[in-house]
């Protein structure tokens, strides 16, 4: 009875003590920066005030307003596609991106995707060219590449959405930028050697990831491609929370949920690669190599000046870096408070780093293609309204907590992890990740699944009342009052 007694205070005294809370860090200040904002709320409005009036509109008018957009739109483009060199700020630009949002308030409306598909793609390569010339550590240079790079993807999507069932090509090919290294072909695409895949995966931190930093974007991870010059079998060296730097087949890139990814390639003009054009496989090599050398644990701070430890971005920025290209020329910056001790919570401390979505800006890529799975489209864009929601109320000063119960038996999961990681496996709470940090996630997954379940329901009711699928800028406002309940 005494040894009973004896075991029992004993588990006490252990799990008081292990309740003991970690030691607060010192708070980590933003970068000194701007977040992008469109400030375009009335024009929203009216945009989809013209898209009620289109359907209700008869076909034949409907065609001759489709028409008129179209002709004016290919004016304004076949006026900078004579030009070789346009400016950040050329007027024509402006035009363009206003037309592309009438047009896609029309074909949304007509639910007839094809043109503006077609169109957006030619206007995205030409905007990408022009922006060879642009410097993007300029704040007014890099904010109009992202309104017309993001801006159109977005205008797209939404006639996309409108379609009766989400039902279109899911590859869009965009530049055939040559290559003499290695390829091979994933999903209908024919890839390359040295080829940067960025992607966006399915988890609510791939929607966090992409959401949370100056310019909010698509994408929440990067992979290098290797392709093998004798099998022509691709591997991917890619970063991933739970397990640091790996090696994956093309089937294992693919079975990890993709809702998009987008192939960019360096410019074969790049000075660079008119020397040595093998560069990118050369670079993919390197990586491979340390891959299959060391072990690489995940960055939870996203410090990509040390290699010890590598973020998914960090392993393109690396191996390219290696060879003589700097990637990201622009740096991404994180400026929000709120979004920076969110960040923080899981462990980021360097809020000028490189964010995944930032890669599709680079001036030394072009955009290869992109694929998008027709059948989570509208799941992307929900998860983006619901985190774009949920990071505004963590500026208004919203933190994620956790339960400080739990803190014990979290603590000895994560030593069990560590045994885990000495074996050489995945942890049940990743390598570089605290017992606190697990359990913030959990509650940062419990909250973001409930403002979810809350914006798909009145989705729902915004179909039933409206008969169309809600635009983004209405889908922000369901997600933002969801989060407010």
């Amino acid at each position: 009875m005494r040894s009973l007694k004896y075991m029992v205070l004993s588990a006490v005294i252990i799990y008081l003590l292990l309740l003991i809370p970690d030691r607060n860090p010192a708070p980590f200040h933003a970068a000194p920066s701007n977040p992008f904002a469109w400030n375009m709320d009335d024009h929203w409005q009216e945009l989809e005030t013209i898209f009620q009036q289109a359907r209700s509109l008869d076909s034949e008018r409907l065609d001759s307003l489709l028409k008129q957009s179209s002709a004016e739109a290919n004016y304004v483009l076949a006026s900078v596609q004579r030009d070789s060199v346009v400016s950040y700020d050329d007027a024509r630009y402006e035009d363009l991106l206003k037309h592309f949002f009438v047009m896609a308030s029309l074909h949304a409306a007509a639910r007839e995707s094809d043109w503006i598909v077609s169109y957006y793609n030619a206007v995205r390569d030409q905007v990408k060219k022009h922006s060879h010339h642009w410097d993007l550590n300029d704040e007014a240079q890099r904010a109009t590449l992202y309104r017309l790079l993001y801006g159109l993807r977005a205008g797209m999507e939404e006639v996309l959405l409108q379609a009766d069932t989400i039902n279109f090509n899911p590859v869009q090919l965009v530049t055939n930028e040559p290559s003499s290294t290695p390829s091979a072909i994933l999903q209908g695409i024919r890839v390359h050697s040295g080829d940067l895949l960025v992607s966006r995966g399915g988890a609510e931190v791939s929607a966090f990831i992409s959401r949370g930093n100056d310019y909010p974007g698509n994408f929440s991870h990067v992979a290098l491609l290797y392709v093998d010059a004798d099998t022509r079998k691709p591997y991917f060296i890619e970063a991933h929370i739970e397990k640091g730097v790996a090696i994956a087949t093309a089937e294992e890139y693919l079975k990890d949920k993709k809702l998009r990814f987008m192939v960019l390639r360096p410019r074969a003009d790049l000075p660079a690669l008119q020397q040595h054009p093998e560069l990118p496989h050369a670079a993919a090599a390197l990586a491979l190599q340390e891959a299959n050398q060391r072990h690489i644990p995940y960055d939870f701070k996203m410090n990509f000046h040390d290699t010890t430890a590598m973020f998914c971005s960090e392993v393109g920025s690396y191996a390219y870096g290696k060879k003589g290209i700097q990637l990201w020329q622009s740096t991404s910056t994180i400026s929000a408070q709120g979004t920076v001790n969110w960040l923080n919570a899981f462990g980021v401390e360097n809020f000028i780093t490189q964010m995944p979505s930032d890669l599709e800006y680079d001036p030394q890529l072009s955009i290869v293609a992109e694929w998008c799975d027709p059948q989570t489209l509208m799941k992307d864009h929900i998860d983006n309204a619901v985190m774009d929601a949920l990071l505004e109320r963590a500026n208004e000063g919203l933190e994620i907590g956790y339960n400080h119960w739990l803190l014990p038996l979290a603590r000895i999961v994560k030593g069990f992890s560590l045994i885990q990681n000495a074996l050489g496996k995945p942890g049940i709470i990743p390598e570089g990740m605290s017992a606190t940090r697990g359990l913030k996630n959990n509650d940062f997954v419990a909250l973001y699944n409930t403002v979810r379940k809350k914006t798909e329901a009145e989705i729902e009711n915004f179909i039933r009342e409206n008969g169309y699928r809600p635009p983004y800028w209405q889908l922000v406002a369901i997600a933002n009052r969801a989060s407010k309940e």
